[in-house]
């Protein structure tokens, strides 16, 4: 089954994430402006973190996203900083859902949550576009490109964003938070790769950047809504893993789907119409005044080895009960390759066999 089977669209709300819908029309009635019930509920099929629901009115409808209910890591799933920086860069003329509240009152529907706008658009899950006519596809391609610079662009000060992350040594943090994480959830057990890249990564830190810029961290075509006929991001979601951080790690990350077995390595290219990694990152450096990404390799190992921390992370919710993706278990079912695939990156980098 591809992708898009299993994430588009709705279905009903899963026995693990159910609550009672009275309170919530309640909220909705005394925080969002215009809304009218009655109020019916769906659960979209996609989303491995935070849980995502379809509020359905009869005269528009809605998108909820929350904390998932059961035991978590200390610190993941902050719905209230994926509202903050969801209102900041709306501010900023950046293309995000619209925003409608945050309720952080947990006897509302049993953990936080906020509601925002449901844009309509297309959201692509394979990057080589099938559904798009092959002379359209590099018009698709250069519209990521052209938001991820236009968000690595944007001054974090400027968008009110200064606080949302700590200044520099991004790498080395980020890799000490993902292998607490991956050590923590014992549940999810250990990989020899993991342990190996735990122990690479944090010695071979390339220098950091003097200033930091807001990161999305999981920005892939299918966290971002295409205009219903033009090649242009109209909305990009899914901001639970953003911060202020390195820019060439957001942007390194994006192009994993060049070296991703089931996104576009191995592909013809060519015969896709579609720009090679090289022009795609001569494309951004263009677009952030950059001369070339030295250590590339090394960012590209940085971010296989956090997919796969993600992913671990999903196996030991999924064995917790509380995984909010209805196919958990297929994604877990990479993990392992993945490390591997971020193990031979490294190699590629220059660490031994």
């Amino acid at each position: 089954m591809d992708k898009s089977a299993l994430n588009v669209g709705t279905g009903e709300v899963r026995s693990a994430h159910r609550f009672d819908p009275v309170p919530l029309e309640a909220w909705m009635e005394s925080h969002v402006e215009g809304f009218a019930g009655p109020l019916r509920i769906e659960q979209f099929k996609g989303g491995q973190s935070n849980p995502t629901y379809k509020l359905v009115t009869p005269d528009r409808d809605y998108v909820l996203r929350r904390k998932p209910p059961g035991p978590l890591l200390p610190g993941a799933h902050a719905v209230d900083r994926e509202y903050r920086v969801i209102c900041a860069l709306a501010g900023q003329g950046f293309p995000v859902a619209r925003s409608f509240g945050l309720c952080l009152d947990e006897s509302v529907i049993g953990t936080p949550f906020y509601v925002m706008e449901m844009v309509q658009g297309r959201i692509f899950w394979d990057p080589a576009f099938p559904e798009i006519a092959a002379a359209e596809r590099p018009a698709y391609f250069d519209a990521m490109n052209a938001t991820i610079a236009a968000l690595h662009r944007i001054d974090p000060q400027e968008a009110g964003l200064g606080d949302y992350g700590k200044p520099g040594n991004y790498f080395a943090r980020q890799i000490a938070r993902w292998s607490r994480q991956y050590r923590e959830d014992e549940a999810a057990g250990r990989i020899a790769a993991m342990d190996r890249l735990g122990e690479w990564l944090p010695a071979n830190v390339p220098p950091d950047e003097p200033q930091p810029r807001i990161i999305h961290g999981d920005f892939r075509c299918d966290n971002m809504i295409f205009h219903p006929e033009h090649p242009q991001v109209i909305a990009v979601l899914d901001w639970e893993l953003s911060t202020l951080g390195h820019p060439l790690a957001d942007f390194s990350y994006h192009l994993m789907m060049y070296r991703m077995p089931d996104a576009l390595a191995g592909r013809d290219l060519a015969a896709l119409n579609l720009p090679s990694e090289a022009d795609y990152v001569a494309a951004y450096c263009r677009r952030t005044g950059r001369d070339g990404i030295a250590d590339l390799d090394f960012y590209m190992a940085f971010n296989l080895f956090r997919l796969a921390g993600i992913l671990h992370g999903i196996k030991g919710r999924l064995i917790r009960g509380n995984a909010a993706s209805a196919h958990a278990a297929e994604m877990v079912e990479k993990l392992e390759p993945l490390a591997e695939l971020a193990w031979a990156q490294a190699v590629k980098a220059g660490a031994r066999e």
